[in-house]
């Protein structure tokens, strides 16, 4: 199905929005700008990204479409993230327990 595509990526951006996000965001609409009506492209990109880095889940339909769409642009993206620093998540408690310990030392 073939839609419009002079509209404006761009301007899709939120001001609260990270680099890494909106570059994936926008990957993803440039990949399928000419495939699906704006509305439904802006959507699926929004969908796609609350998968990618919030974890959220959708209906069955749904996240069959998004993983197939965003098949190349999330295997380029996780390649990329592979290569970063990986953060460990420490509980409070522990954190607590060993600045008690270092302090008592």
């Amino acid at each position: 199905m073939a839609s419009s595509v002079d509209w404006n990526i761009n301007s899709y951006r939120t001001t609260y929005e990270c680099d890494e996000h909106w570059d994936l965001r926008r990957s993803f609409m440039e990949a399928h700008k000419d495939r699906f009506p704006e509305d439904e492209l802006v959507c699926l990109a929004q969908t796609f990204t609350n998968v990618e880095f919030l974890g959220c889940r959708y209906p069955s339909d749904t996240m069959r479409l998004v993983a197939e769409l965003s098949k190349d642009v999330a295997k380029e993206f996780r390649k990329k993230r592979e290569s970063r620093l990986k953060r460990t998540f420490v509980q409070a408690s522990d954190a607590a327990e060993a600045k008690v310990k270092r302090v008592r030392k």
